[in-house]
């Protein structure tokens, strides 16, 4: 008879949970010390390096060096600090009034507002985006109203989305911005097939996508790498690791390897970036770009950064990690960061900082006082019910059309 062995299993646990002291060691990685290679030629093994060492540009004196620096005129990195300034403060405006009762849901971007904004600063207008939920700076850079954003997230008569979304689930045509999905991860695979398709139609076309480390253990991140690899798609592959998913640690996700090296075996050029580096970021995402309208095909990104917030506004962090653990992430605060960069070259002030967020803070409440004359959250004007029917058909089909009837007529 076999005797059986005592059942085992290896379940992963966070590094430091409710009451310990978060002690993150400090990086060995230094700006200068990965070389960046010619985006044209480069292949996946000429990247091994990059995937388990981190792109930096700033150091921690706030001064740019090493090969990846941009070399961003000031005039670009004060854009920069501006689109992130007014992201964070839209986030707490808007968090404010999910407390209170004026917004249903809402998912904050806090310590991750430099992904989506350098990121998207990097590309074209004619490049697509398909992002998670907390890249909606990018709407910021294309240029999107405080005021649109605002009527979608309340779900007003203005909501561009005629309330078939939930609130911060954005969808920006002008903008090339396509609305994510509530079962997260469609979005990797789905923005390959439009690089894919940009492709086949010989444009000048890229695009982007994200994904949170979480969602990186579903079955559409290995889709969308293995699509990518095969066909040499103009794609963007960010994994943004930003050590949770909704309470759960990035080791439930990774396998024991870091995730840019993920990419290594399908034979992505593979890459990882500090997340929390406005300039890093910027110039790894613009080297992607160019690498993709090359015809050299995709580029996988792990972009290591930390959410310092809630998932959400339904999540309580304080249940499974310590309240202060953020503030001991190695990367410090992208705005901070970039702030000090402006002053270490001479070209912003701690005055213009105060200036600035006084005016972006008035700028929001101002949005918000605008975008409630289309409706708010408790006594409307909502979305005509008609909305369910339309602007998914070109034609309404006979069974839509009679349901359509059904409800005018019930």
């Amino acid at each position: 008879m076999v005797e059986k062995k005592k059942p085992t299993l290896e379940i992963p646990t966070a590094p430091y949970r409710p009451g310990d002291e978060a002690n993150f060691e400090s990086w060995p990685w230094k700006p200068g010390d990965l070389k960046r290679p010619d985006p044209k030629k480069c292949i996946a093994d000429d990247t091994i390096e990059h995937a388990h060492g981190l792109v930096r540009v700033l150091g921690d004196d706030g001064i740019a060096s090493g090969d990846w620096n941009p070399l961003l005129s000031a005039d670009e990195l004060r854009e920069g600090l501006e689109h992130m300034v007014r992201l964070r403060i839209f986030d707490d405006r808007m968090m404010k009034m999910q407390r209170t009762g004026k917004l249903s849901f809402y998912m904050r971007s806090f310590g991750e507002e430099c992904v989506a904004i350098a990121q998207t600063m990097a590309l074209e207008t004619q490049d697509w985006i398909f992002p998670t939920y907390r890249q909606p700076g990018a709407q910021f850079v294309r240029g999107r109203d405080m005021v649109s954003m605002i009527c979608h997230c309340i779900g007003n008569i203005e909501d561009n989305i005629k309330g078939r979304q939930m609130p911060v689930h954005y969808s920006y045509r002008e903008g090339r911005f396509i609305s994510i999905s509530s079962p997260v991860g469609t979005q990797f695979s789905q923005a390959v097939g439009v690089a894919m398709a940009s492709q086949y139609k010989g444009l000048d076309e890229v695009t982007i996508t994200w994904i949170g480390d979480g969602a990186s253990a579903e079955g559409d991140y290995h889709y969308a790498l293995n699509f990518a690899s095969i066909y040499k798609a103009p794609v963007i592959l960010n994994v943004v690791n930003n050590q949770w998913a909704i309470s759960t640690h990035a080791n439930f996700a990774t396998g024991g390897d870091v995730f840019a090296s993920r990419g290594l075996p399908y034979g992505l050029a593979s890459i990882r970036v500090d997340g929390n580096d406005f300039l890093a970021l910027y110039a790894v995402t613009k080297w992607a770009r160019e690498r993709a309208s090359s015809g050299a095909g995709a580029t996988h990104i792990e972009v290591l950064t930390y959410r310092a917030g809630a998932h959400s506004s339904s999540d309580d962090p304080s249940r499974y990690r310590s309240d202060d653990e953020h503030t001991k992430w190695p990367g410090g605060d992208p705005i901070t960061r970039l702030r000090d960069h402006l002053i270490e070259i001479g070209e912003w002030s701690e005055n213009q900082q105060e200036e600035l967020e006084g005016r972006i803070d008035g700028e929001v409440m101002g949005a918000y006082k605008e975008a409630v004359k289309f409706g708010d959250l408790a006594n409307g004007p909502y979305p005509s019910s008609d909305t369910i029917f339309t602007e998914v058909y070109e034609e309404e089909p006979w069974h839509l059309k009679e349901q359509h009837d059904e409800m005018i007529g019930g």
